[in-house]
């Protein structure tokens, strides 16, 4: 089954929408199909503003229906715990959320941008999918996130090339207290180094203490701008560490 195929059965869908490749390119292949369809955005603790923009932005481009949803994710106990599984029980909440707004505006049916790259094992939010009967088309089709980003290229998407993002969340380890004042130390930290042209780094929490990730190729303009990055960065933390393990 391709996603024309799978479109022509599904003539009417809410689609959980990040602004991310998948979601991007879920979104232009339904609308492309003709299908009814409304995109859910959940706004939180957990995404910086530049997701939001971006999620706009693609609806903008492609003059489609967006719905920004607020949900507040820390008055989950369980979620401000952050234990193992705080992607199961965040995701839950979320798709809860979506799926009550859109049964309100009459959509029966929860689509998500799941790819066939994405392993179950790394993914406890895939659970929470299950649970809660959401489709992943993409999945479903077999379509892998590299097949994603250059069918997304050909339609002129501009999120073809857009980097992997996780949830400020993933940046503090499991079993450490997820407050608001670290995650926006968090994005603070990544918005500045956005803004120097880094790019596909992470800025990772431990207690007080921040620990950079960047890819190889990167590592050389780090240290080039080491005095500036930890004059700035030492503004939300009392320590700045630079992991010698790169990513990628």
């Amino acid at each position: 089954m391709d996603l024309s195929e799978y479109f022509a059965q599904t003539p009417s869908a809410a689609i959980a929408f990040s602004g991310g490749v998948d979601s991007a390119y879920l979104l232009y292949a339904a609308m492309r199909s003709g299908v009814r369809v409304r995109a859910y955005y959940v706004k939180s603790v957990f995404q910086p503003r530049f997701e939001l923009e971006d999620a706009e932005k693609l609806a903008g481009q492609l003059q489609a229906d967006m719905k920004v949803i607020n949900v507040d994710v820390l008055s989950s106990q369980i979620i401000a715990a952050n234990p193992p599984d705080r992607c199961y029980h965040c995701k839950r909440i979320i798709f809860e959320t979506i799926a009550k707004a859109a049964g309100e505006d009459g959509f029966t049916v929860l689509l998500d941008g799941t790819n066939a790259s994405d392993e179950e094992g790394d993914r406890p939010g895939m659970r929470a999918l299950r649970e809660l009967s959401v489709q992943s088309p993409l999945r479903m089709c077999g379509l892998t996130k590299a097949q994603i980003r250059r069918l997304s290229r050909e339609a002129g998407l501009f999120t073809w090339d857009k980097p992997a993002y996780a949830c400020l969340a993933t940046r503090i380890p499991a079993g450490e207290s997820i407050t608001a004042q670290k995650l926006s130390a968090t994005e603070a930290a990544e918005n500045y180094l956005f803004g120097l042209g880094f790019t596909d780094f992470r800025v990772r929490m431990a207690g007080s203490t921040a620990r950079l990730q960047f890819p190889d190729s990167q590592m050389s303009r780090v240290l080039e701008r080491r005095e500036e990055i930890l004059k700035e960065l030492k503004k939300y933390y009392t320590a700045v560490l630079l992991d010698l393990e790169t990513r990628g």
